[in-house]
């Protein structure tokens, strides 16, 4: 995929699509849909519990499975969604463009004051959007590692790089910094989990502790 097919890179025109495209992307991303639904469902304020995460598992520790199904469910599609509204008006690029915004805009909503989830979700729902084989490289390597090791954030972390050394070996080369671009802020949005590991001190998947 490569990144400007015409050359219009350079077109104020082009450019000015682009950043439209970015701004849509943050905002679909930038929707806490962990948070609106747990008040909505009456369960308070979902940062106040847990790892004071915004999403799926942290909404998990309200008890309601339901909800936690359709906050992933949500935060998956709303980056697939601006990949596709963006790619129906832009092209390649700007479905690229607006993935890595809603990827963005999810770690880092402006209604949360720039604190928001982890992005494993979104990760997902932006490389199901943009090139369908990837998330399902992504899901089958996070569940062989969960499975190995039982630690949610060592799966999401290595099926991240799985992913962007998948895209480099098919070809897809802009795909690829894309994602390693939106890896390492996921390593970032990981840190404490990192440092939990390095301390032997992460919760396995299943224990009562675990905030990846």
């Amino acid at each position: 995929m490569p990144p400007f097919e015409d050359g219009s890179a350079a077109d104020p025109a082009a450019s000015g699509a682009y950043l439209l495209c970015f701004a849509l992307g943050y905002l679909l991303g930038s929707i806490p849909f962990g948070l609106v639904l747990t008040k909505l469902a009456g369960l308070g304020d979902v940062r106040s519990i847990g790892s004071g995460n915004i999403g799926a598992t942290n909404v998990l520790r309200t008890g309601n499975k339901g909800l936690a199904a359709l906050t992933l469910a949500l935060d998956l599609l709303k980056g697939t969604a601006a990949v596709l509204i963006a790619g129906s008006f832009a092209g390649q690029f700007g479905a690229v463009v607006a993935g890595l915004g809603a990827f963005v805009g999810h770690l880092f909503p402006i209604w949360l004051r720039f604190r928001g989830g982890k992005g494993v979700a979104t990760f997902i729902g932006v490389a199901l959007g943009l090139y369908w084989p990837a998330a399902v490289g992504f899901c089958l390597v996070w569940l062989l590692v969960a499975l190995l090791t039982r630690y949610s954030s060592v799966s999401a972390l290595s099926a991240s790089v799985a992913t962007v050394l998948g895209l480099a070996l098919v070809g897809e080369q802009t795909l690829a910094i894309v994602f390693g671009l939106m890896t390492a802020l996921l390593y970032f949005r990981h840190k404490e989990n990192i440092a939990r590991l390095l301390k032997g001190e992460e919760s396995r998947i299943g224990g009562t502790k675990d905030k990846a």
